[in-house]
């Protein structure tokens, strides 16, 4: 089996997608196929205009289409707009019989994060296979007629050309240029952001930077169940059990994690969504990475050995009895600490890092399924799994998108906080809702002073119901960029991002992007100056949720 980690043209598009040489002029040029690019295109397309995707992947839909089908829903009442007619497409899809290959659906569980999957009321479906999303996606852009350029790479060093403010094109390493009248940024990265200039951070600020609890280095506090203190026994770091003169086992860092509230540039883990099956005619069992090394994964035994026996919590059910499987506990598939460059690295490094990532996440899969030495329990129900074959069928079966939780996050002319999604101040202008609890995975595996291993970084907290997303978070200050929005790198602190970065509210955000970019064109205005009266206006007529009542 092969997974191919470049991206390439999908087959029997070229003749559409490949543009004329020289420039190629657009209304709006949308940078990235995220499921907020998505949105933000369908959406200026409604409005009447011309709309280009230029995209560094082969495939639509980002995280959404990319493993994650157990929504991160939060409260569905304030997912309007497009977003929320992507999850009615779905249940299209799951309506029709045709569509329960490998279950029937009287079989599925109906189970999602905190609503039903399939809301026959509401007619839309939360919970679904990557598969299903990148058709929805597919057939969406192919309605809307948007033409899509893939495995279109920004030139990060001399792309972007700007003049009196704005941007006049962007090129892309294949040497074609795309000019247009607005751009948007919607790619987890935040690659033409950065590369025009705008303010931006990565990694964690500090507590006293805006005035939060949640945010900075937050050793000691340990939420959720991904941290060691859910074991009986304390772990040893260490080769030999408390010698630490026999060296340090992998993957824990000999590094001091900083002092509780400090910032940093690291930034939580990455993994891959994993789709998984247990049907025979469907089922490819763990194979062994190309570089697999067993004493990579010598802490999980430990783990196991101290009574852990949660292996298989985050192997969520999506139809046709497949997974989204997800990271659970001190050890698992999020790849803690090798992904703090990521964000600013170059295209090779960041193929490498995505590389060491298969790596770590195919070995975790194959070492439970096969080392004798994982206890016979654990052992014998992970060998019943394995990859969906109808899934990811030109990767190998393999996730094509990594999990890029945070990247970089813009310093725009409003920057979202803890404080406000804790309603303890209200939000301006708002353009959009979240609802998720404010959740940050690890960021480091560290050694404590008692000489034990421990996870930090990892924050669970509760947003008390749904809380309002200013549009000058979308928007950089006006110095810097007078025609660009960003709707996926928005402009927040680390662990407000936390809650927004939810692939439903990147959709969200997305839209109201797209709509703020074509009333600035339309009024000859800067983004950071169209009026927030008929902003709002065209939002709520478009379904748009913006206040929640109880």
């Amino acid at each position: 089996m092969t997974f191919t980690l470049t991206r390439l043209m999908l087959p029997g598009l070229a003749l559409s997608l490949v543009p004329p040489a020289g420039g190629v002029q657009s209304d709006v040029l949308i940078y990235g196929c995220t499921s907020g690019a998505i949105t933000a295109a369908v959406q200026v397309a409604r409005m009447g205009k011309s709309v280009r995707m230029v995209c560094p992947e082969r495939h639509l839909g980002g995280l959404t289409a990319g493993g994650l089908g157990f929504t991160d829903t939060g409260n569905k009442a304030v997912i309007g707009g497009l977003s929320r007619e992507f999850y009615h497409r779905v249940w299209q899809h799951y309506d029709k019989p045709e569509a329960w290959r490998w279950q029937k659906r009287e079989e599925y569980g109906n189970k999602g994060q905190g609503t039903e999957a399939l809301d026959r009321v509401a007619r839309t479906m939360w919970i679904f296979e990557p598969h299903v999303a990148e058709n929805v996606f597919e057939a969406w852009i192919k309605e809307a007629k948007i033409p899509v350029v893939r495995n279109a790479w920004l030139d990060r060093e001399k792309g972007v050309k700007k003049q009196d403010g704005r941007i006049v094109s962007i090129t892309t390493l294949d040497g074609n240029t795309y000019s247009a009248r607005m751009f948007i940024d919607a790619t987890y990265e935040g690659d033409l952001m950065a590369a025009a200039g705008v303010d931006y951070h990565v990694g964690r600020e500090s507590t006293s930077t805006y005035g939060e609890k949640w945010n900075g280095v937050q050793t000691g506090v340990l939420h959720h169940r991904h941290h060691f203190g859910v074991l009986k026994t304390p772990i040893s770091p260490y080769v030999i059990p408390g010698d630490p003169k026999s060296g340090v086992l992998p993957r824990i860092s000999t590094e001091p994690p900083g002092n509780y509230g400090e910032g940093d540039r690291k930034v939580q883990a990455y993994c891959f969504r994993m789709c998984l099956t247990q049907v025979p005619g469907n089922r490819v069992p763990f194979t062994k990475p190309a570089r697999y090394d067993p004493k990579e994964y010598e802490l999980l035994l430990r783990i196991f050995a101290a009574g852990w026996r949660e292996t298989f919590q985050k192997f969520d059910a999506i139809p046709n009895a497949k997974t989204d499987t997800n990271n659970h506990g001190p050890f698992s598939t999020d790849n803690i600490g090798r992904n703090w460059d990521y964000p600013e690295a170059s295209y090779e490094r960041r193929r490498e890092i995505i590389a060491e990532h298969v790596n770590y996440q195919q070995g975790w899969f194959y070492f439970i399924a096969n080392d004798p030495r994982v206890p016979a329990d654990v052992r014998t129900e992970m060998a019943k799994w394995g990859l969906a074959k109808d899934e990811f069928r030109d990767n190998g079966n393999w996730p094509h998108q990594l999990y890029v939780r945070e990247a970089r996050r813009m310093i725009g002319r409003y920057v979202m906080t803890e404080n406000e999604l804790l309603k303890r101040r209200p939000t301006p202008e708002p353009a959009g809702m979240g609802s998720y609890g404010i959740d940050s995975h690890n960021i480091q595996r560290y050694i404590t002073p008692e000489g034990y291993v421990q996870n930090e970084g990892d924050i669970g907290v509760s947003t008390n119901g749904p809380y309002q997303i200013s549009y000058g978070s979308l928007v950089p200050n006006r110095d810097q960029a007078e025609n660009l929005l960003v709707p996926v790198c928005v402009s927040s602190s680390h662990i407000a991002y936390g809650s927004i970065r939810m692939e439903p509210v990147f959709m969200i955000l997305g839209q109201s992007a797209a709509t703020a970019a074509v009333m600035a064109m339309d009024m000859d205005l800067p983004v950071q100056d169209v009026p927030y009266d008929k902003l709002r206006e065209r939002l709520l007529a478009d379904g748009q949720i913006l206040e929640y009542k109880r």
